[in-house]
């Protein structure tokens, strides 16, 4: 009788080791499938941007790349910040803020397009809305549209001082990226 219980234990183990190197196996050979899903370190890398503003003088725009678009920052005067704020958002095409670090409902105040303490920096995503190109009005020679922003030369869009569309095709205000001032003058996209 105890033969018979040794080899019942032994068996048992034998079964058990087994099972336990076809898991091991398996997950060896499913772990680099899984792991081929996850970004690159590349792509980790550009998912936040640092920028110093310091150099961006008033009335000045500077254009950053993230995440393979191009980012449209502007020192906006104190001209262009009044201008802003005048607009009544309720006669706007899109009357949406389109601010990721907002809800998706809040209104396109300038307030709500910028930070506080920092109005005079506009940060947004330098696509126009109605098909992808790339609005003018970043260099201090181009056509800033009838409202003193950016104009889409592809389709004739015009949005303001503060990133909204005023008149043209496109259907939405040029959306704000996710941002914080990390420092006075340092901004972090992403």
């Amino acid at each position: 009788m105890t033969t018979e219980v040794d080899d019942t234990n032994r068996r048992d183990f034998i079964i058990l080791a087994g099972n336990a190197f076809v898991a091991v196996g398996a997950a060896s050979l499913i772990w680099p499938f899984i792991q081929q899903m996850n970004p690159d370190a590349s792509t980790k890398a550009l998912s936040t941007v640092e920028l110093d503003l310091a150099p961006v003088k008033e009335g000045q725009a500077i254009t950053a790349m993230w995440r393979g678009k191009p980012i449209f920052i502007r020192n906006r005067t104190k001209e262009e910040v009044d201008a802003a704020n005048k607009v009544d958002v309720s006669n706007l095409p899109d009357p949406l803020a389109r601010n990721d670090g907002l809800p998706a409902n809040d209104p396109a105040t300038d307030a709500n397009r910028t930070k506080a303490g920092k109005e005079n920096f506009l940060i947004m995503i330098g696509i126009c809305t109605h098909l992808g190109c790339i609005p003018k009005g970043q260099a201090m020679g181009d056509s800033k549209g009838d409202f003193g922003g950016w104009f889409c030369p592809c389709h004739g869009s015009h949005y303001d001082t503060a990133g909204r569309i005023r008149k043209g095709p496109a259907p939405r205000n040029l959306e704000v990226p996710p941002y914080q001032f990390i420092s006075d003058t340092k901004i972090k996209i992403g």
